[in-house]
């Protein structure tokens, strides 16, 4: 071991020095005059030798940088005889050599200082500072300052050695081991040193074919000898091989390069695909991350113009448009977000002319002063239309039940049409209805608590034929004078007004609800319409023989629209106040009835469908199910109707 061999030297010093100290004393003895000389100090190495070349800056070596000198002076040593200090030559023979001089030490640490400072470590063989300082040690082998030296040294020694592996340069590796042999060091760590060493020197042929490979641009073909499986190959000998690293580095750029310059030209399906390839070179690399990350960025940004444009093209009107170009947003990134929000404004686009359910709208007219009566949108969907024969009041022009599907969005009234809102009509149409032009319509009659037909009773008029408030929903219109109305307010709007078809109006009725009644299958235990309760009472007192037990409304008679709450699409008295006409001929089953929104209408007919209990229905005809024939000229203070509206 190194150690042991500086030991060795140090003791055949030490038995030298005995000698001529023994030698010095026999002649002071014997001849006294022989040593009255002037003392010489030892001879110092040349400082003005031509500086070897200091290694090269590229290795990236650690530079070794000795601390400042600190060493103590030592008392001058006399040269004075062993005796005329006391001493005798019993004693100087017993002290054993004496000590080195101060100054050669002094001299030796300058000079591997200043060696160790300009990179002279292990050049020129003899004057470097792995020499001067060994030097030290032989003449001191405690001493610190050169002990540390040789300590950094071998510390960079390790870093040079590491560094010359990494870049492949086995000859300066095995260079800076063979020094770091040769002083004190950690036996395991140089160990370390001459196993990758020997893993180098194994993988370097290999090294060499890939990067010649590379040159050629074979680079993954053919299949069994190209750079990238060689470069694999050195990593599965050493896995830490940065030679090999950085050739696979340089592979995988390429790929990435390609895959970037494909998301640029929108081609994101081929830079998946070029990423997919590019993730078994380098699995998990920094590299590869931050590429994927940069062509998510691109992706994320191409596909929100694109729906960007799909939305312009939505507010424009073009919803064809609008969807094409959103499936393509939807290709470029699946999970961009408002993709599923803009899904639902075309759905709504199509299905609700870019409104939503719950909307309501107020057209104004397009010509003269005023507006249409609110509609609400209502939602699309489906329900089982009529009643089951179990059901408590079912009538058998109720079924068969059948499901039907309401796949095209429309706008239903608020509220019924009120007298206000056909006063609006009958003054700018100069309309005559058919009470008017035939003379008469049915009204209550207090006295005998009966429907009776009246002479000179309007839709001005209110359920007793007496005048009616705006507010109150109009009464003893015939559906030929609802279809007056209807084109009035379409001419008016540029919109198209109808009757609601009866598939319609049960839908919207029900709100949702598959019971017999809209609110639920038992009695109301709260006020939700006009309709017969027992506690109603009329101006004098009368109350209804079959009415809701323990229910009262406040009214007999209508009520003005929306006195009672909305149902759950916003609807006012969809369920009482007064029955409505709806747009279908009357048939006395749903045997071959439309399974959708469509009114069932035939050519011709003299009969229509009117739907929705009154303000004097029992309960069994406040269900939702409940159903009515009535001749198109029927005028009644039973009967008013609402709008419907196309989108």
């Amino acid at each position: 071991m190194p150690g042991t061999e500086i030991a060795r030297k140090q003791h055949a010093l030490g038995g030298a020095a005995g000698i001529v100290v023994l030698a010095l004393a026999l002649a002071y003895r014997f001849f006294p005059g022989i040593l009255h000389v002037q003392p010489q100090l030892p001879e110092q190495v040349s400082t003005t030798a031509p500086a070897p070349k200091p290694l090269s800056s590229s290795a990236n070596f650690v530079a070794v940088q000795a601390p400042p000198a600190t060493t103590t002076a030592l008392p001058a040593t006399s040269t004075a005889p062993a005796e005329a200090q006391g001493t005798s030559l019993e004693d100087a023979i017993r002290m054993g050599p004496p000590a080195p001089t101060t100054k050669l030490i002094a001299a030796l640490l300058k000079k591997a200082r200043a060696a160790e400072e300009q990179g002279q470590v292990l050049e020129p063989k003899g004057a470097n500072a792995i020499d001067f300082y060994k030097q030290v040690l032989a003449e001191d082998a405690s001493n610190d300052e050169a002990a540390g030296g040789l300590d950094r040294i071998s510390g960079a020694l390790r870093d040079w050695t590491t560094a010359a592996i990494d870049r492949g340069d086995e000859g300066s590796a095995q260079r800076y081991v063979a020094a770091l042999a040769d002083i004190p060091h950690e036996d395991n760590e140089l160990e370390l040193l001459r196993e990758r060493l020997a893993t180098l020197h194994k993988v370097t042929p290999l090294l060499v074919h890939a990067a010649t490979l590379m040159q050629a641009g074979v680079v993954t073909e053919p299949a069994g000898d190209n750079a990238l499986v060689t470069y694999k190959k050195v990593l599965e000998i050493d896995p830490e091989n940065r030679l090999a690293d950085a050739g696979l580095a340089g592979i995988e750029r390429g790929y990435l390069d390609r895959a970037l310059a494909a998301a640029a030209q929108d081609d994101f399906a081929g830079a998946d695909q070029v990423l997919a390839q590019a993730s078994s070179i380098r699995p998990g690399s920094r590299d590869l991350l931050d590429t994927r990350a940069r062509i998510d960025g691109i992706r994320r940004q191409r596909a929100e113009t694109v729906l960007a444009q799909a939305r312009s093209a939505l507010d424009s009107g073009n919803a064809d448009l609008a969807e094409q170009l959103a499936k393509q947003a939807q290709t470029i990134s699946a999970d961009l977000n408002g993709l599923d929000e803009f899904a639902q404004r075309i759905r709504n686009a199509r299905l609700y002319a870019s409104m939503k359910p719950g909307q309501v709208i107020h057209d104004r007219f397009l010509d003269i002063t005023g507006e249409a009566p609110a509609v609400v949108v209502v939602p699309t969907g489906e329900f089982v239309m009529g009643s089951p024969a179990d059901e408590v009041g079912h009538s058998d022009n109720e079924e068969p039940q059948r499901r039907v599907r309401i796949d095209t969005g429309f706008a239903i009234g608020r509220s019924e049409v009120s007298v206000g809102d056909f006063g609006e009509f009958v003054r700018g149409a100069k309309y005559v209805t058919d009470a008017e032009r035939l003379g008469s319509s049915a009204i209550y009659d207090e006295a005998s608590g009966r429907i009776s037909d009246r002479h000179g009773v309007t839709w001005r008029e209110d359920y007793k034929g007496e005048r009616a408030t705006p507010t109150l929903p109009v009464v003893h219109v015939s559906w030929n004078d609802t279809q007056a109305y209807l084109g009035w307010l379409s001419q008016h709007t540029g919109k198209r007004y109808r009757l609601p078809s009866e598939a319609e109006f049960e839908y919207a009725l029900r709100a949702g609800s598959a019971a017999r009644f809209p609110w639920g299958d038992g009695n109301p235990d709260k006020a939700v319409g006009n309709f017969t309760g027992e506690g109603d009472r009329s101006p004098s007192k009368r109350s209804w023989s079959q009415a809701f037990p323990r229910y009262g409304d406040g009214y007999w008679g209508p009520a003005p629209t929306k006195s009672f709450p909305a149902n759950a699409y916003g609807l006012f008295d969809m369920e009482g106040n007064v029955s409505e006409w709806v747009e279908d001929c009357w048939h006395d089953n749903y045997v071959r009835a439309p399974r959708d929104s469509n009114a069932w209408v035939n050519p011709g007919c003299d009969r229509r469908v009117v739907r929705g209990g009154s303000w004097g229905s029992d309960p069994d005809q406040v269900r939702s199910a409940f159903r009515i024939a009535a001749a198109s000229d029927t005028r009644s203070a039973r009967v008013g109707f609402r709008v419907a509206r196309d989108l």
